[in-house]
């Protein structure tokens, strides 16, 4: 299912379509998810989180500066980008756009997805300097700019949006520059 909400999103991956990617017979998809699509699409979320998550806290401990976390992971999601012609994008993104407000346990899952990123970056900020509360901001910034611009790469066809914002965040973050989130500004 996680491919198939990359590429055709929460709402165009219907069960039937499942099965047959999956290429399991009906019953197996009910008996392991009784609770049907909402159930299954956590479970994608889940799995998405956890293999993204793992990709940060890789290039966190290979990283001396937080521009060598951008970078990496920026690579990686250009090389998945490009690999797929633009197919396949973030399933996160796609399952919390296309269920709207609708759906409590796909918002929370996807909720704790976000936060299972920002959590490792704003601890990496955290050792390299930062103060908690900047960190955090920081990180949540990081991922919301490369969501978007995993967003804008596939509208515009070019890993180019994705490019730029890891120039812009690396040199942010290298510059030294630390943020006040409580009062919004930079110092």
């Amino acid at each position: 299912m996680l491919e198939l909400i990359q590429a055709k999103g929460y709402s165009g991956t219907g069960l039937n379509a499942v099965n047959e990617h999956a290429g399991t017979p009906k019953g197996s998809l009910y008996f392991h998810f009784p609770e049907g699509k909402e159930a299954l699409g956590q479970e994608a979320v889940e799995l998405a989180a956890a293999r993204f998550g793992i990709l940060i806290q890789e290039a966190a401990a290979q990283a001396k500066t937080p521009s060598d976390v951008i970078i990496r992971a920026i690579d990686i999601l250009a090389a998945m980008l490009t690999e797929s012609d633009f197919q396949l994008g973030c399933p996160i993104s796609v399952v919390t756009l296309d269920m709207g407000a609708e759906g409590e346990r796909l918002r929370t899952t996807c909720a704790a997805a976000y936060q299972s990123w920002i959590g490792p970056l704003t601890e990496f900020l955290t050792s390299c300097g930062h103060s908690g509360a900047a960190a955090r901001a920081l990180a949540t910034t990081v991922v919301s700019t490369v969501e978007g611009a995993i967003i804008v790469s596939r509208a515009q066809h070019s890993v180019e949006p994705l490019r730029l914002s890891a120039q812009v965040l690396s040199a942010f973050l290298d510059s030294g520059v630390t943020i006040s989130p409580e009062k919004g500004s930079a110092a």
